[in-house]
């Protein structure tokens, strides 16, 4: 695949500044752009882990730093790079350094207001803490030579120190009367036990020292491989074994019952949760706003399931029809190569369709990864990772093949679509390949685009044909009703008060997942606050925004210019996205 290199859509009306002094717009532009680089060398530097996933080798010997001093600076950071970007004129910018503005604006409050929740100091994640979070970084992190494998060692032993960090921030928490809930504690003591009863010869930690390099030396390979097998044994496995006490002997003690999951019962809880909400959707709204919203969605999905149900299964409304796609042995899969091949197959059709409705295509590929015994049996149905932006790695679309009679075969396309193409690997990938942006805008962007575009994707995809059937649109139809039933179950649980168990009912009620899923999914949900609410935030815009050009263009809207008007900006906050296609809309073929 190629892309046609276009410019970015903020860039497609105004190639002069709006200031009639070109000096003044000169100053403000080398102003911003220097922010903006600044801006961007000090998420890669405190975030090192992240670095390394899009291919910058810069910090591939750390870890984020957790401890409090460390993330009091990165306050005083991002305090100054917020007064900075306020004492910018907008009207001595051209349009492209105004979207760049926006940006850059929604970045460094979003960073803010996470850090200033203080939410890592007390959350206890079974689906990216650090007992599966540092068995990931070797995916990404390969070691072609010496000097790697000893910034890979560094990096291991580095996971020591994490830990007991880590360990005296929930102790303090705790003495603060923030802590975490009783099951996704449950769970990160299970992920543990594992680990530590996990061999060598099958840790993923180990899987580097497992590696061939035939052209390095014997004594830089022992090196390399002594040295990773001592960092764990001596570093990594004690580290955890101390996490593992605490979280059993202290926190799990005290930790919130599953009848009080939200974040509601934390002290600040309101005000973070409030703060989660701007960080996630980018746009200013309610707890309440989002719960309503959520229950009419769930009402139009309702009756589209009904209606679906009767003509493809010959279903009685809608508790039939869920009844029917949940414990239909027929309607799931029975082994996991199963699902591999359809996601293989769902991938390699989207692919070929893509020039139907897309003008930019990525260079980087995207391929399909079961994911790792490691972390399947708590993780969500799949994820994606991005390409490495030196093009060293592609996007890659991680399945869950664990008790494949689980999943079921309906939602497997409508997950492909959701993950690689046309969803989250067609838009990252183009960001990352973007010209004439500052680098932040090809990685960065609020949550709301992201998974607001991977959801839009979803039905896009049965407009491009790519379902095989009646019965795998179902899928579209069970992942809209999960996402908006994220909008009421998360907001139920952190601004409402829901136990954990009405989160999980509510789910089962309105969505065609199986049981096991609905249960990670809302462990999800009492981790990770308010990011949840970003899908159907994101898609409900882009649809809006779609209608709204076409209705203004008429027979001169063109879906291909649409979506390369969404996307060629990078990952936008959506209320400049709006402005950008309003551009767009104004002269939709410049």
């Amino acid at each position: 695949m190629t892309q046609q290199h276009r410019p970015p859509a903020g860039q497609r009306v105004a190639a002069t500044p709006a200031t009639s002094d070109p000096a003044e717009a000169d100053i403000a532009e080398t102003d911003l752009s220097a922010l903006a680089r600044e801006y961007w060398d000090s998420v890669l530097a405190d975030e090192p882990l992240f670095a390394t996933s899009i291919g910058d080798r810069r910090y591939d010997d750390r870890l984020d730093d957790p401890r409090p001093a460390a993330r009091a600076a990165r306050l005083v950071r991002l305090d100054a790079f917020a007064a900075r970007e306020s004492a910018l004129d907008d009207r001595t910018l051209d349009i492209p350094g105004r979207v760049t503005r926006s940006a850059l604006r929604e970045a460094v409050r979003g960073d803010l207001a996470r850090l200033r929740t203080g939410l890592d100091d007390w959350t206890v994640d079974p689906l990216e803490g650090p007992q599966i979070e540092f068995s990931n970084i070797e995916a990404y992190q390969p070691v072609t030579t010496p000097a790697q494998g000893a910034a890979m060692i560094a990096r291991w032993r580095a996971m020591g120190p994490y830990l007991d960090a880590t360990i005296e921030n929930l102790r303090h928490a705790l003495t603060e009367g923030r802590v975490a809930v009783r099951t996704p504690v449950a769970r990160t003591i299970a992920e543990l036990d594992a680990e530590a009863a996990t061999p060598d010869a099958s840790l993923a930690l180990l899987a580097p020292a497992r590696a061939g390099h035939p052209d390095w030396s014997a004594a830089d390979l022992d090196a390399f491989r002594s040295g990773l097998a001592d960092a764990v044994s001596t570093i990594v496995r004690p580290g955890f074994a101390r996490l593992r006490a605490v979280l059993a002997d202290e926190i799990l003690p005290a930790a919130r019952p599953d009848d009080r999951p939200g974040i509601i019962h934390v002290p600040g809880g309101s005000a973070a949760y409030r703060d989660l909400i701007r960080h996630h959707t980018s746009l200013d709204l309610t707890a309440e706003d989002l719960h309503g919203t959520g229950l009419a969605e769930i009402a139009r999905i309702d009756a589209e399931f009904a209606d679906l149900g009767a003509r493809v299964l010959g279903t009685h409304g809608l508790d039939e029809t869920l009844a029917r796609l949940r414990d239909d042995p027929a309607l799931h899969f029975a082994i996991r190569d199963e699902i591999v091949a359809v996601a293989e197959a769902s991938l390699d059709r989207a692919r070929a369709a893509l020039p139907s409705a897309f003008g930019i295509l990525p260079r980087a590929g995207c391929d399909v990864v079961v994911m790792g015994p490691h972390e399947e049996e708590h993780s969500t149905i799949a994820y994606y990772r991005q390409p490495a932006a030196d093009g060293s790695r592609p996007g890659q679309y991680f399945v869950n093949t664990s008790a494949p009679e689980t999943r079921p075969r309906y939602e497997a396309e409508a997950l492909a679509f959701h993950e690689s193409i046309p969803g989250h690997h067609l838009q990252i990938a183009i960001g990352q390949e973007l010209v004439g942006i500052p680098e932040f805008r090809r990685h960065l962007g609020p949550t709301a685009f992201f998974e607001g575009w991977g959801l839009y994707a979803e039905r896009l995809a049965d407009e491009m044909g790519l379902y095989s059937s009646g019965l795998d649109r179902f899928g579209i139809l069970s992942f809209d009703a999960w996402r908006a039933c994220r909008l009421v179950v998360d907001t139920g649980m952190h601004a409402l008060g829901w136990s954990r168990d009405a989160a999980i009912d509510f789910m089962r009620g309105h969505t065609a997942l199986g049981a096991n899923n609905v249960a990670n999914e809302v462990d999800r949900y009492i981790v990770w606050p308010g990011q949840a609410l970003a899908y159907k935030a994101g898609q409900m815009e882009i649809l809006r925004l779609r209608d709204e050009a076409r209705a203004a263009l008429g027979a001169r809207f063109d879906v291909r210019g649409f979506h390369d008007a969404v996307l060629s900006g990078g990952a936008l906050p959506l209320a400049t996205l709006r402005d950008v296609v309003a551009r767009w809309v104004e002269a939709p073929a410049s």
